[in-house]
């Protein structure tokens, strides 16, 4: 004898479906982003706080978002490893990693940025900057 899916079957396996569903979109997502950060020259970074962060194709305003990375430099490292918190990827290509060093009072020193690949670890090379 033939049996008829109930209503109580059908929800389950598409609650079931859904979980999947969600649980593979999870384990999809890439952990942090790492990478390393020196000085132009291979000198040593000068005291000051590195900020790190992601830039889409089109930057806010230029306003460094809530969840970028910041490093205290010390003046006395050649490189700096650092982890940003990873953000949704879109499509557009050009989403770049960018550091910034900035002095104590705000005044920035050096910026420098690489272009976010899958996969690999970052390599920013800061560089002086001109006023």
């Amino acid at each position: 004898m033939k049996r008829f899916t109930d209503r109580r079957m059908v929800l389950m396996a598409a609650g079931t479906a859904a979980a999947a569903a969600v649980a593979g979109s999870v384990a999809a997502q890439t952990a942090d982003i790492r990478g390393t950060v020196e000085y132009e020259g291979g000198i040593e970074i000068p005291k000051g706080q590195l900020v790190i962060y992601v830039e889409g194709p089109a930057p806010e305003n230029a306003r460094v978002p809530d969840n970028a990375a910041r490093v205290e430099s010390d003046g006395g490292a050649k490189k700096v490893e650092f982890s940003v918190p990873a953000v949704a990827r879109t499509a557009a290509p050009a989403q770049e990693v960018v550091a910034r060093l900035e002095r104590a009072d705000g005044w920035l020193l050096a910026r420098g940025s690489a272009t976010l690949t899958a996969d690999a670890p970052v390599q920013i090379v800061l560089y002086t900057a001109m006023y």
